[in-house]
């Protein structure tokens, strides 16, 4: 657990600008530098207006999606791409480089030292996290948390950066992030005018926010994006019979888009999943349950969290699936400052 800060450090805790944070420049090569490659300028501005702005993002993209912005043709999509590849390496790089690469995640703290352990250090930047588990499980509950620590130093194991939040089920409550923030030190003002908020309605509007957020991600230093939840809105646009398979294409096209905001822009999406009955979970097992969106979703999370409810305000956290970590449990608990140890 973070011990609260003394009055006098919190004028440390201040956002500095991106270039004084990212050690990882060649991600973040700018579309614009495009146009030292010989590249048109209003060329550049059509791909800003797509929500393209880095040429990281622009690789990201098939060449079918790019001849389809307006006034760019095959011969331009062609050379644009020809000059980002100069810019930045798309191609093999050895394993030791990959290691070097990874050694630029970030991870932030979730108010729990049990939890963090359980995650390798917290919630990891360039990759999706997904929390799944019955409502009250402590999902929500997390990504308020996270909306203070991120905004912590890298040295208190913050992010030190910016935060969106997406929310589809009403859940937001900034009166929440007082104490919370209160409880890490920080000026609860502050950290507010430092979360972006959208409340989605639709599932199109979903995506479209998403979309939006290339613009202020390319300015500003933001270090995590919530989604919270990321299925509610699907299962409550396609209820018809014979819609699931277009359910599951558009959540595939918008799980898509979270990856490449992560890998980007080098920010950790951290997305609540509900969770739906498991007729195969067994006679055994009482009260069986899986994370909601099937495989799609199961192959877009990196890491993936089931929550379920403890004793009291205790809860458990479990690492349902990750690539570098074991499967093992964490107990943790919901207090007036957030997540904390139990």
């Amino acid at each position: 657990m973070i011990a609260a800060l003394k009055s006098e450090e919190q004028n440390q805790l201040q956002l500095v600008e991106r270039e004084e944070i990212d050690d990882e420049e060649d991600l973040f090569e700018a579309i614009d530098k495009l146009i030292s490659q010989g590249i048109n300028a209003g060329d550049v501005k059509k791909l800003q207006d797509a929500g393209i702005y880095t040429c990281n993002g622009l690789m990201m993209h098939t060449k079918k999606n790019l001849t389809g912005i307006k006034g760019l043709s095959e011969a331009k999509v062609d050379k644009i791409c020809e000059a980002a590849e100069k810019l930045v390496n798309f191609g093999y790089i050895t394993g030791s480089d990959a290691l070097l690469r990874r050694k630029s995640v970030v991870h932030i703290t979730t108010g729990s030292q049990a939890l963090d352990e359980l995650l390798g250090g917290g919630i990891e930047t360039m990759a999706i996290t997904e929390a799944f588990g019955e409502f009250r499980s402590g999902k929500t509950q997390l990504a308020h948390t996270l909306c203070v620590s991120t905004q912590l130093p890298t040295n208190m194991h913050g992010g030190n950066g910016k935060v969106a939040y997406i929310d589809t089920e009403g859940t937001f409550r900034p009166d929440r992030i007082v104490p919370i923030a209160e409880r890490f030190g920080m000026d609860p003002g502050a950290v507010l005018d430092n979360i972006i908020y959208a409340r989605a309605y639709t599932y199109e509007h979903q995506y479209n926010l998403l979309l939006g957020l290339a613009a202020k991600m390319s300015e500003e230093p933001f270090r995590l994006l919530i989604v919270d939840s990321v299925i509610a809105l699907f299962r409550v646009d396609f209820t018809g019979r014979g819609e699931l398979a277009e359910r599951q294409q558009k959540l595939a096209q918008m799980l898509s888009r979270l990856t490449k905001i992560a890998e980007e822009f080098h920010v950790a999406v951290y997305m609540t999943n509900q969770v739906i009955a498991d007729p195969g979970g067994g006679m055994f097992i009482t009260d069986p349950k899986k994370p909601a969106g099937g495989h799609v979703l199961a192959h877009a999370a990196t890491i993936r969290l089931m929550f379920r409810k403890g004793k009291g305000e205790q809860r458990v956290c479990k690492v349902f699936d990750a690539p570098n970590l074991p499967e093992a449990e964490a107990v943790f608990q919901i207090t007036q400052g957030g997540i904390a140890d139990a």
